[in-house]
């Protein structure tokens, strides 16, 4: 089950999974698998930001390069529509020579800012390339845009001549949000785009990719695991755990009202600055169980302080608790 914002929405994704084997011996016999991201679904519409939470290890960024078929997804589908009304696309069936024509369509920041830019080349050169490739413009032409998006993104224009190594953390990864929209694209994955960064440059990041939204009408996935990382931006929050969602709504519902343990419980980890204020759950305990032999029944049983026994045998449906407000939790059910 998913939570849709409309019928139609840019980004339609429907039991993606994707599995990494293990294989052992001199014949490389296949003796398992770790079910990184195992049957998620969401929408994302379109100037919509979907935020991805979770602990680390919990499939995140698996499931955001999985769309953009960065890796190959086991199984599922993932829907795109360029803009309201047109017909979708399934970026699972295409070939590679057919993705590339969507590839402008479909970016991605990632997360470390210092490897993610090439140290041999300059900035013009890393943001200019994907221009060239695609034939869109070369020259003066590109000069010239490369420049105006180093300015967009509170670079000055000069910087196109310098080389990575010669900027710091946030300003790198003002040029990696440069490299993403140098191709006009739609959707964005934000994949962890400011955990690398200081507190006060998390802030100016986000605010320019809330600007960015406004001005050339994205969508984003951004994935994250600081919960607190995420309110300003969102507009809906799904909380992963274990390679599945356990909880997805309006950011408003998943801050104010959290139905899911493990949501309270990642609520009740960010830090509060009123020392005495008093945490209404507690944090949580222990370490996330191994994707390779997930727990039967609800993987959260292991560290749920309310299981009950049916949390051991059975895995969870999503139970809707508000409109476009759902989690599994056999508790809810009830």
């Amino acid at each position: 089950m998913s939570e849709s914002t409309s019928n139609g929405a840019m980004i339609e994704v429907r039991d993606l999974k994707k599995f990494f084997p293990i294989k052992k011996g001199v014949f490389s016999r296949h003796v398992g698998d770790v079910r990184a991201v195992d049957g998620l679904s969401f929408d994302i519409g379109f100037k919509e930001t979907l935020s991805l939470v979770g602990e680390s290890g919990c499939g995140k960024t698996t499931a955001g390069r999985s769309i953009l078929r960065l890796l190959e997804p086991t199984g599922g589908s993932a829907l795109f529509r360029p803009g309201p009304g047109e017909a979708p696309v399934d970026l699972f069936g295409l070939s590679q020579s057919e993705l590339r024509q969507w590839r402008c369509d479909l970016q991605i920041i990632f997360q470390d800012p210092y490897a993610s830019l090439n140290p041999r080349i300059t900035v013009g050169n890393i943001i200019g390339e994907a221009l060239k490739v695609h034939g869109i413009a070369s020259g003066a032409e590109l000069d010239d845009r490369v420049e105006k998006l180093l300015v967009r993104v509170g670079l000055r224009a000069e910087a196109r001549n310098r080389f990575p190594h010669e900027f710091s953390g946030g300003q790198r990864q003002r040029i990696g949000i440069a490299r993403a929209l140098a191709l006009s694209p739609k959707f964005i994955v934000c994949d962890e785009a400011v955990s690398a960064l200081d507190v006060s440059i998390q802030a100016q990041i986000i605010n320019l990719l809330k600007d960015l939204q406004d001005e050339f009408n994205l969508s984003y996935l951004f994935i994250a695991h600081d919960l607190s990382v995420v309110k300003y931006l969102s507009t809906r929050v799904a909380v992963m755990y274990l390679g599945r969602i356990v909880e997805i709504g309006e950011t408003a519902d998943i801050y104010e009202r959290p139905a899911h343990p493990y949501t309270q419980a990642l609520l009740a980890s960010v830090p509060h600055p009123d020392p005495t204020r008093e945490r209404t759950h507690k944090p949580l305990e222990g370490d996330v169980p191994s994707p390779i032999n997930p727990p039967p029944g609800c993987h959260f049983h292991t560290r749920c302080p309310v299981a009950v026994a049916k949390c051991r045998e059975t895995y969870p449906q999503m139970t809707a608790v508000g409109e476009r407000h759902s989690a599994a939790c056999h508790l809810l059910e009830e």
